[in-house]
């Protein structure tokens, strides 16, 4: 299995792991509701709404990451391309979430759009010949 196959399964699991600072917040406000999460997470603030917010980002750089990297192996783009834009995309979520949990937004945003870029790269490095 190539190294951008292994990140795809690394960025499924970051969406897991953004969740554990939500849960965590959650349960500081009595208890985790496990019968109406959502409605326990409307009420968060503070860094449990910002690492709410960080976990629903997760969910939705997910799906275009996960097609980028499909889309560069099928079509044979260059492995090591590959590799490095889902490596550099693997990194840049870690980095947004803990980002978002410090409350930097403005370096936050900056490595949204790295994470972004490298997504949308993968969709296009075979087309560029990459």
């Amino acid at each position: 299995m190539s190294v951008a196959l292994y990140c795809l399964f690394a960025a499924a699991l970051l969406i897991i792991v953004s969740k554990m600072p939500v849960a965590i917040a959650m349960s500081q406000l009595n208890r985790y509701d496990n019968l109406e999460p959502r409605r326990q997470q409307s009420q968060l603030e503070g860094w449990g709404f910002r690492a709410l917010s960080a976990h629903q980002n997760s969910i939705e750089a997910f799906p275009l990451f996960a097609a980028g990297v499909l889309v560069a192996v099928q079509a044979g783009a260059s492995p090591d391309v590959v590799d490095a834009l889902a490596i550099t995309f693997v990194v840049a979520r870690l980095l947004y979430n803990a980002l978002y949990l410090m409350n930097k937004g403005t370096l936050r945003s900056l490595v949204w759009g790295v994470g972004f870029g490298c997504s949308l790269a993968l969709m296009l490095s075979p087309v560029w010949g990459l």
